[in-house]
C-alpha cells in the first residue's frame, strides 16, 4: 500500500509527484502517529487548484476527512457492499486506533476475486496488475470477441459474428467449450452434424471435435458467450480444416 501513502504535510505538488511517480490517482494521507489524516484524489488536487490553492500548500488543507473506511476486521461481503456504491473505488483499512493497516481497491479486488485467490484484509493488493481487467477487443475476419475473464482454470468471452460470416471449422486439444447463443441465428456443425442455433440454446464442444459456427443471416449479428475448460487458453491451440479467410 505504500504507493498510496503520504504524510498530511507534503505539499499539493509534492502529492502530484508522488501520484505520477507510482502511477495512482488517489493518496491516504497519514498524520504524525500513523493514523489516517484523509484522502486525496487527482480530481481534488484540480478542483483546488482551480479554487486558487497554490501548490506549496500542505494537502491537510484539502485532504477529505470524511473519507468511507472499514475496519481490520471487515468480511469479504462488507467490502463488496461497500463497494456497490459506484463512487468508491478504494477503502483504506484501519484498526481501532484509526491506524492505516491496509488499503483495498475495487479494481484489484475483482483481480483477485476472478482469479480465485483466497481473500484476507491484510492481503498486498500493490502485489496485483489491476490492467488484468481491461481485456481488448480482438478483431477477426469474421467479427470481434473480448475477453471477460481469464485464469488458470478457466477463460470465457463474448463473440460476435458479423451477418454472413463463419468461423472456421476447427478444433482444439488442450481445452473444451461450452457455448451459449444469445442473439441472432445460424448454424453449428458439431463432428458431422449440423444444427440450427437461436437465442437460449447451448452447445458442449469436448476436446478434439471438429466445430464451426456460421451465421446466416444477413442482418443481424450473432452473439455467443463461450467458456473455456483446460490447461491452455492460446489461440495457437486451433487446428484449422476448412477458412474462408484463407488462415490455415
Amino acid at each position: 500500500m505504500k504507493k498510496h501513502v503520504i504524510g498530511a504535510d507534503v505539499s499539493l505538488y509534492q502529492s502530484l509527484d508522488h501520484m505520477d511517480e507510482n502511477h495512482v490517482k488517489f493518496l491516504v494521507a497519514l498524520a504524525g502517529d500513523g493514523t489516517a489524516a484523509g484522502t486525496l484524489t487527482d480530481g481534488d488536487i484540480r478542483r483546488a487548484l482551480l479554487r486558487g490553492v497554490h501548490m506549496d500548500e500542505p494537502i491537510r488543507t484539502v485532504i477529505c476527512r470524511d473519507f468511507t473506511y472499514v475496519r481490520d476486521t471487515a468480511n469479504l461481503s462488507g467490502i463488496l457492499e461497500k463497494f456497490q456504491s459506484p463512487r468508491i473505488e478504494f477503502l483504506p483499512v484501519l484498526d481501532e486506533a484509526g491506524r492505516l493497516c491496509n488499503i483495498v481497491t475495487r479494481r484489484g479486488l475483482h483481480v483477485l476475486l476472478l482469479k480465485n485467490q483466497r481473500f484476507q484484509i491484510d492481503f498486498d493488493f500493490d502485489s496485483i496488475d489491476e490492467n488484468e481487467l481491461e481485456y481488448e477487443i480482438f478483431a477477426r475476419p469474421w467479427g470481434w470477441y473480448k475477453t471477460t475473464v481469464l485464469n488458470g482454470m478457466f477463460q470465457s468471452k463474448v463473440v460476435y459474428v458479423m451477418p454472413g460470416q463463419s468461423l472456421s471449422l476447427q478444433s482444439h486439444q488442450r481445452r473444451e467449450e461450452y457455448w451459449i447463443i444469445v442473439n441472432g441465428n445460424g448454424i453449428i456443425q458439431l463432428g458431422e452434424s449440423v444444427h440450427p442455433v437461436t437465442p437460449g440454446q447451448s452447445f458442449f464442444i469436448p476436446k478434439g471435435c471438429k466445430h464451426r459456427l456460421v451465421n446466416t443471416s444477413g442482418t443481424d449479428t450473432l452473439i455467443f458467450t463461450e467458456v473455456q475448460l483446460g490447461d491452455y487458453f492460446g489461440e495457437n491451440d486451433i487446428k484449422r480444416y476448412e477458412d474462408q479467410y484463407g488462415r490455415m
